[in-house]
């Protein structure tokens, strides 16, 4: 049996020799990792976003891709494309980008929803189909997308339905005085992702992800999160609430961070920790909430504010 714990602190440590500062994001991209789902990436340029992607990719030892989403990028340079081969005289299929285990989908607001939507078969289904064929991806599988908050000229905004897929919104946001001067000393020379080697395999992180479905979660806990959820659907300043793949994604993640952290068993603080994270993205506020200057995350806290946190009676094993 692996340990999930002792896997995600290699991972976390080594990725913070290139992202400083930033733990608490680390960790939630680790937790998404082993929960099996995608994370969308949403903040302001040149806060280290791709080397946050490319970062993790090389500490888990999974092949990388990168997609450079453009106006003009077709869904066929996502998937793939069949090449018709004049000396076997057939057509072969040539994988695009997409087939590899973790696929960095920058700017991914920049291309359009045609293009955009040949990614949804592979994050939900972990396959893709070309030309009437369907060709499994590669385990682990992970989407790493960006999208800029601010400028949105020329942008296409992701529909709902592809929100939807990503397990978490993740934001790195500026470095303090301190990580911005460690920064600086860091990249003098040269770039440590340049020399960051792996410390796991796609194999380990298989196992972690299996593992982690195995987590304990007492049956108030689980009532907790619906109870948030069903919240967030009744709400008077929501327009649209959570979905029950929400529901399912905020189980997963929250057995994901309680193994991270030495446990198997989750705690209803991990699943506060993660309720921003997880639900925010998959909001959509009332006109009228926006003008009273309301986001999603507040209405989040606001929700959980009003919840009792249960006190589980049924907790099966004791912190690592």
């Amino acid at each position: 049996m692996i340990d999930v714990a002792a896997t995600g602190m290699k991972i976390i440590n080594n990725v913070e020799k290139v992202i400083v500062g930033k733990r608490s994001t680390v960790v939630l991209a680790v937790v998404a990792s082993f929960s099996e789902g995608h994370i969308l990436l949403e903040d302001v340029p040149g806060v280290a976003k791709t080397m946050l992607a490319r970062a993790l990719a090389a500490s888990m030892g999974c092949s990388f891709k990168r997609i450079q989403c453009t106006p003009d990028l077709l869904p066929t340079d996502v998937t793939g494309t069949s090449i018709f081969n004049q000396k076997l005289n057939e057509f072969e299929f040539r994988p695009g980008p997409i087939f590899a285990q973790t696929v960095l989908a920058d700017e991914i607001n920049r291309t359009t929803p045609r293009t955009q939507a040949a990614l949804l078969e592979a994050m939900a289904e972990r396959h893709v189909t070309v030309d009437g064929t369907t060709y499994p991806l590669e385990q682990p599988f992970l989407v790493l997308a960006t999208q800029n908050p601010i400028d949105h000229e020329g942008t296409f905004p992701l529909p709902e339905a592809q929100l939807d897929r990503f397990i978490v919104r993740l934001s790195l946001g500026y470095p303090n005085l301190e990580e911005e001067g460690k920064m600086l000393e860091l990249l003098q020379e040269s770039h440590p992702i340049d020399q960051l080697t792996s410390v796991t395999s796609p194999e380990e992180i298989v196992a972690c992800q299996k593992e982690v479905r195995r987590v304990f979660m007492d049956e108030k806990v689980r009532t907790y999160i619906l109870q948030l959820v069903r919240r967030t659907r009744e709400h008077d300043d929501l327009r649209l609430g959570a979905s029950p793949r929400a529901s399912l994604a905020l189980f997963h993640a929250s057995q994901a961070l309680a193994a991270v952290r030495g446990r198997n068993y989750v705690l209803p603080d991990d699943v506060k920790r993660l309720a921003v994270a997880v639900m925010a993205h998959r909001l959509i506020l009332r006109p009228e909430a926006r003008l009273r200057k309301f986001t999603a995350a507040s209405i989040i806290e606001n929700i959980l504010s009003e919840i009792p946190v249960p006190v589980p009676t049924n907790i099966q094993g004791k912190d690592a």
